[in-house]
């Protein structure tokens, strides 16, 4: 049976310059998998590769169906979200039409997992300030703003950058909160950390790269008993 996400020998560029050189992962429906790896080591580039939003070569399926040569948007329909690490909002709507932007078109095959009253009950800030331009928002409303925006695309996966960074530590815990929700009703996460503050809550797997590649795929419990890609690949101790 084959993965939620199967990447095989991926690689990418920016313009002439190549920032993937080979990787290899896979991804389980309702699997939570981390991603560590240093500044550069190629850990967003990949986000944006699953997203057909840099030039790729190599094998993408996700349910069985290969992303080569779709858009963005139509990767977004088969049911992968995406939240960047710069917090894309739309500074100049209300944070009520920026979830709205988010709404996938209904299957009618299929409920929908994820209301507009979820995304206010996971954040009630977002429904106390639902009238709010998002630009007007915080660093850390932004963020949940972009993480319930893309929860309610419906997805399958959810692909997501630095979820903490200059975060405060309250606003991590609702969002690591937020993410096992999402877990719990069969969502699978890819989330992209240096320092692990969020996966290491949620996240069962760990994937290291480095120089463009995975230079590390177990458990979260072999992985800290792995001193040496820790040293080497994340420079910590």
């Amino acid at each position: 049976m084959s993965s939620l996400l199967e990447i095989r020998d991926l690689r990418a560029w920016y313009g002439a310059s190549q920032a993937l050189h080979g990787v290899n992962l896979r991804i389980e429906a309702g699997e939570a998998v981390a991603l560590a790896g240093r500044n550069g080591s190629g850990r967003s580039t990949l986000a944006k590769a699953i997203m057909g939003m840099v030039r790729t070569q190599g094998g993408m399926k996700f349910s069985g169906k290969s992303l080569a040569e779709l858009r963005t948007f139509e990767i977004a329909r088969l049911g992968i979200g995406y939240v960047p690490e710069q917090r894309d909002v739309f500074p100049t709507l209300s944070v009520r039409e920026n979830l709205l932007l988010g709404t996938r078109p209904r299957d009618v095959k299929r409920a929908a997992r994820f209301s507009l009253d979820d995304a206010y009950t996971l954040f009630p800030v977002l429904r106390e300030r639902a009238h709010t331009k998002a630009g007007a928002l915080s660093g850390g409303e932004q963020q949940m703003l972009c993480v319930a925006r893309a929860l309610l695309g419906d997805p399958d996966l959810v692909v997501i950058d630095e979820p903490a960074e200059g975060l405060a530590g309250q606003v991590v815990t609702q969002l690591a909160e937020a993410l096992k929700l999402l877990r719990g009703r069969g969502v699978a996460l890819l989330l992209i950390e240096q320092r692990l503050v969020i996966a290491d809550r949620i996240a069962s797997r760990i994937a290291v790269m480095g120089h463009g590649e995975i230079v590390f795929d177990g458990t979260l419990q072999s992985f800290r008993g792995r001193a040496d890609v820790i040293q080497e690949w994340l420079g910590v101790g």
